[in-house]
């Protein structure tokens, strides 16, 4: 790229799976891509790179050349063995090298090319699509417009039919690793933390909570607004043992599994 030129950069959520999650606005930027990339983790997940390819033939005019180069993300490592510190360091190090692999291709694309992201959910949300974009623009100029998109923990209360909070209440947001922590830290200080959403819990550390906390309600659901959706709800301690069992079944049906829950006090 010439020095005064900049690299557009569309960073588009396109929703928790179903393809009708997709705006009318995310729909029109999809349109003015030349090139996504799209970050290829192998295996069984193979699935979600169709569904971004399904997204693109639906949304995209036929008269609309693009491409979509997937890109194989580099290795995290084992991120349940590792203390804060080293966890903070392993994603440092992981999008680093997703940067490094987005540049080298990013830069051998015609100036004029407009490059997209497609996000699962929406950008805003525990992805690192925006910090990783934001690290290219330290190396190339770019400008960035970013989409946003329907997220998985909306679509899960659809599914329930149910309001996240409750009436002048808060939501706490919040990821596997942190739950059973910010849970303590509340009842120590006398704090409500209201319905608390958690994602990217592959061990379902609600299951430390259900001794404590058994009365907790809990609605949860993999594979959110896709067509294997499953959903089941009820008091923490009656259900987290179905639900432990039905995650590990799915997870070996299909090779891989995304899910989130909320747990509302009792």
């Amino acid at each position: 790229m010439s020095p005064s030129a900049a690299r557009r950069i569309h960073v588009i959520g396109i929703g928790a799976g179903s393809p009708e999650h997709v705006t009318a606005e995310a729909a029109a930027a999809l349109g003015e891509v030349d090139v996504f990339l799209v970050a290829d983790k192998g295996g069984a997940k193979d699935e979600l790179v169709a569904v971004r390819r399904a997204i693109c033939e639906r949304y995209i005019p036929a008269d609309h050349a693009y491409e979509l180069v997937t890109v194989p993300d580099p290795q995290r490592g084992p991120d349940a063995e590792r203390d804060p510190a080293e966890y903070a360091r392993g994603v440092r190090d992981w999008h680093a090298a997703r940067t490094d692999a987005y540049v080298r291709i990013i830069e051998g694309l015609p100036e004029d090319a407009v490059v997209g992201f497609l996000v699962w959910g929406d950008p805003a949300f525990y992805d690192s699509t925006i910090r990783v974009v934001d690290a290219i623009g330290g190396r190339i100029p770019t400008t960035v417009r970013v989409l946003p998109g329907i997220s998985a923990f909306q679509t899960l209360a659809a599914a329930h039919g149910i309001v996240l909070h409750r009436v002048g209440e808060p939501v706490h947001v919040t990821t596997g690793r942190r739950l059973v922590e910010d849970w303590a830290r509340a009842d120590d200080a006398g704090l409500e933390l209201g319905t608390v959403v958690v994602m990217l819990d592959g061990h379902l550390h609600c299951r430390e909570l259900a001794a404590t906390h058994p009365d907790t309600v809990i609605h949860w659901g993999a594979y959110v607004g896709m067509p294997q959706q499953a959903l089941r709800s009820g008091r923490l301690a009656d259900v987290i043992d179905e639900i432990v069992e039905l995650r590990a079944r799915l997870r070996a049906q299909h090779g891989w599994v995304m899910d989130v829950y909320a747990l509302t006090p009792a």
